[in-house]
């Protein structure tokens, strides 16, 4: 415990929380290259759209999964050596990936890369702790920024791998990739030593205890799933929208990943806001940038310039969304940030499972217009249940 409080005091240096922004990025990238690959992936296995946006599906239901039954062991093992070993596992899944024969295999193996993606989850709950309470907004959103670059420069980067080299190149690249970072973290990152001493029975049986009596973190979860819905919506069949109505391959889908940095960019600042700005006010501009961006994309499905628009404000919503949401449920129980962060993140990429499901089914029943109003939708829900279920936050008073 020692360790932890004196890590605290001292405070995190740049070169360590720069180091797990980037291992966040590029870890978490791993779950999104074979989004602009889907049509790809569609042609070479001779099947259609929503069979392959199977891939995506298992792979966020995997890191869902991974939350829930790894996460947790944040609290109970030492950090440094628990990312470590799960390490092994994600250049194991890549590799998987990379040599699937067949789209049952493939989309196992991406079950699997979701399942082991999961230290950029370590390194948030990780940055809150040796931050100083002070800062802890900014180094939450410094990792998180650098977790969003990853999602979004995925789809930039896999989209022309894709087209020029083939998608099974990005995968023997992502493998090449995850064994330097390796090296990087083994020789920098600092160790964390636990504090809870219970068995793994009672570490998962807590997590429900948490839930149960933490309306604050349930009510983050709701509004973090319903915002990742329309998210993952949206990039899900980005792709499709590119060939069907502007004759476009991967490529161009994934240069969109690009655009959408813009709003990662902002994630340090939002974080810095996030210390000082009442949050509940900030939560509601968040969700109304969400709302203005799926409104744009309602008259997009012709227009490149109201999609960059579109991209631009989902992206800097989403991720005030996020980051504020993480403020506020770290700020609480800091002997327990990784179950809190368990339950918040669970429900986080369930929605982008929903998301991804709903979208799929919107694009074949009612194209374009059914996926912008689907994520308005799930905006909307957002606000609606904010402003019935949010209590005063302490700078409220």
């Amino acid at each position: 415990m020692a360790k932890v409080d004196n890590a605290s005091e001292e405070g995190i240096s740049k070169s360590v929380l720069y180091l797990m922004s980037a291992g966040a990025g590029l870890v978490v990238a791993n779950n999104y290259y074979n989004q602009p690959l889907l049509n790809l992936i569609a042609k070479d296995f001779g099947v259609s759209e929503s069979a392959v946006s199977n891939i995506p599906l298992f792979t966020q239901l995997g890191y869902a999964f991974g939350l829930l039954f790894i996460i947790p062991l944040g609290d109970k093992f030492p950090r440094k050596k628990m990312v470590m070993i799960d390490f092994i596992f994600i250049i194991a899944s890549l590799l998987v990936m990379a040599l699937a024969p067949s789209l049952p295999v493939l989309t196992i193996s991406g079950f699997f890369v979701g399942f082991s993606c999961v230290v950029p989850q370590v390194f948030v709950p990780m940055a809150a702790q040796l931050a100083k309470p002070e800062k802890r907004g900014s180094a939450i959103g410094i990792v998180m920024s650098g977790l969003l670059i990853g999602i979004l420069g995925s789809r930039f980067v896999s989209g022309f791998v894709g087209e020029y080299l083939g998608w099974r190149v990005m995968y023997y690249i992502a493998a090449g990739m995850m064994l330097v970072l390796w090296g990087l973290l083994k020789l920098k990152l600092p160790e964390l030593q636990p504090d809870f001493t219970g068995t793994y029975k009672e570490l998962m049986q807590s997590l429900w205890d948490y839930f149960k009596t933490e309306s604050s973190v349930r009510l983050a979860a709701l509004r973090g799933a319903l915002g990742f819905a329309g998210f993952s919506a949206f990039w899900t069949t980005l792709v499709f929208l590119m060939e069907d109505n502007f004759s476009y391959g991967s490529g161009i889908a994934g240069t969109f990943g690009i655009l959408g940095i813009a709003g990662a960019l902002a994630a340090s600042l939002i974080g810095k806001l996030s210390d000082t700005m009442n949050k509940n006010l900030l939560i509601i501009i968040a969700t109304l940038v969400m709302i203005l961006a799926w409104a744009v994309f309602e008259f997009s499905g012709y227009s490149i310039i109201g999609l960059v628009i579109g991209v631009i404000l989902v992206d800097m919503g989403l991720q005030s969304l996020h980051i504020t949401n993480q403020n506020i449920i770290f700020s609480r129980n800091p002997d327990a940030r990784n179950r809190i962060n368990t339950i918040y993140m669970v429900g986080y990429f369930i929605g982008g499972a929903l998301g991804t499901t709903t979208g799929a089914y919107a694009w074949e029943l009612f194209q374009w217009r059914g996926v912008a109003s689907l994520g308005l939708i799930y905006s909307v829900l957002i606000l609606v249940f904010h402003l019935l279920f949010r209590k005063p936050m302490p700078d409220e008073n």
